[in-house]
């Protein structure tokens, strides 16, 4: 699939015209107000007193443009609700209309609402092309806090509106937003004994959802390549386990390596040339690291047992897995060449599926023990384990692309031998534990796998 681009030049309080795109230039906003500075709220604040914010619709010159300025900014406030560090307004209190806010903002009408941070926007809708115009007011000091312009076609509305989120977050919370993302996750239909599992992706909201395969062959594990043009899964294709890559530009799939037996748990490298990935040969499953261009296959651990499940740090220097080679599923760390292995999971249970966080400051695990699953962090050490959620089933973390947020997938138990009442649905928590939500899909989901932010 490939995302047609949209154009975006960020524009502070005093900004000049700047060249967004080759062969592309767009037209300054004008500053509305002066200053540079503005409100900065910590995150550890915006979890227990989340950052009241209005956001209107946006104005339009016409029914269409009307309409698309609502849609918009319906996506923004769920996207900011959704995060649990923000408190959207209810539009039922605004005093001033979006035309008018989008004119000059009267700022004593938001402030008796509580507000400390105001949006305001213009949509142009001219055949299939769209401009959306957005401004981040501050309320207190009444100054501009961010103006951007978006050109794009129409059909990328819900685009501009992840983005102009991302924006927000950023600007408020002094941190990379994380909407503007899609995740690659199996969906899964049918009677337990006898699920259909098939490739999907969607935002990262649940929005623009769809299937990559048909379901003929089983698919499981997907993980993104770090441009987010690429799938890594493994695939029962010809009923052989085996990783393939998925083109999501193309659609076109291929089986990764020469290996003669069941390979699985593929992961790409930070710098996006090589796949890590798990091989099975006699009983035993090793790392191996297959590098893209060449296909050339490195063997990295060779113990006895099972090595599966590996993951790069972010700065591609260490390598996170689970393994039974002391007796016992737990999470070892070696160097990227597979020297210095050393055990850092010590607490009661099985641990399995790490997984690094882009901030390279944790490992999420799952966690097995006394009949009950659970999701949590620790540092790449082993120490300061925490918690997240547990439940009866659930499994799979993977991280946002800022490393605020994941997402997981949980079961609940059939109630009886065919499935009935059975399903598996994504969620998502913050790495504090806390704003767990359920992120809705078509059909039961599991295996998520979260991309980078999209440009």
């Amino acid at each position: 699939m490939k995302t047609p681009a949209i154009h975006r030049r960020a524009l502070f309080a005093s900004a000049a015209a700047t060249l967004v795109a080759p062969g592309i230039w767009s037209t300054p906003l004008p500053a509305a107000a002066q200053g540079t500075g503005g409100t900065v709220i910590d995150i550890t604040r915006a979890r227990t007193e989340p950052i009241p914010i209005a956001v209107p619709d946006m104005a339009g010159a016409g029914p269409d443009a009307q309409r698309m300025g609502q849609n918009i900014a319906r996506v923004i406030v769920n996207n900011l609700r959704s995060s649990g560090l923000f408190r959207p307004i209810e539009r039922a209190a605004f005093i001033q209309t979006p035309e008018a806010a989008a004119q000059a903002p009267r700022f004593q009408d938001w402030r008796v609402l509580g507000a400390v941070a105001l949006t305001t926007g213009r949509v142009e809708l001219s055949g299939d092309r769209l401009r959306v115009e957005f401004r981040l007011w501050d309320i207190l000091p009444e100054q501009q806090a961010l103006g951007t312009a978006y050109n794009a076609t129409a059909s990328n509305w819900r685009q501009i509106a992840h983005i102009i989120s991302d924006d927000i977050y950023k600007r408020l919370l002094g941190e990379d937003g994380y909407f503007n993302t899609r995740v690659a996750y199996v969906s899964e239909s049918g009677p337990r004994d006898r699920r259909t599992r098939r490739l999907a992706i969607m935002d990262q909201d649940g929005e623009n959802h769809r299937f990559l395969t048909d379901g003929q062959f089983q698919a499981l594990t997907p993980r993104f390549h770090p441009n987010a043009t690429q799938i890594a899964f493994m695939s029962y294709l010809r009923n052989e386990p085996r990783v393939y890559l998925f083109n999501l530009q193309t659609g076109r799939q291929e089986v990764l390596g020469n290996f003669g037996g069941m390979t699985l748990s593929p992961r790409f490298s930070p710098d996006g040339r090589s796949v890590i990935l798990s091989a099975i040969r006699g009983g035993d499953a090793s790392i191996f690291v297959v590098d893209l261009a060449s296909r050339r296959e490195r063997q990295l651990t060779n113990a006895a047992g099972l090595d599966v499940s590996p993951c790069f740090s972010p700065d591609g220097q260490q390598i996170v897995f689970n393994s039974d080679r002391g007796g016992d599923q737990q999470l070892y760390v070696m160097d990227a060449n597979g020297g210095g292995v050393r055990r850092i999971s010590f607490g009661n249970g099985r641990y399995a599926t790490p997984v690094w966080s882009p901030r390279g400051d944790l490992i999420a695990f799952t966690r097995i023990g006394r009949g009950q699953f659970a999701i949590g962090v620790m540092r790449p050490d082993g120490s300061g384990e925490r918690i997240l959620s547990e439940g009866w089933s659930m499994e799979s973390p993977t991280f946002a692309p800022n490393g605020r947020v994941l997402m997981f997938y949980r079961e609940t138990p059939a109630r009886d031998a065919r499935g009935a009442g059975f399903s598996a649905r994504i969620s998502s928590i913050d790495i504090a534990g806390f704003n767990e939500r359920q992120v809705v899909t078509p059909n039961d989901a599991t295996d998520p796998s979260w991309s980078p932010l999209l440009s």
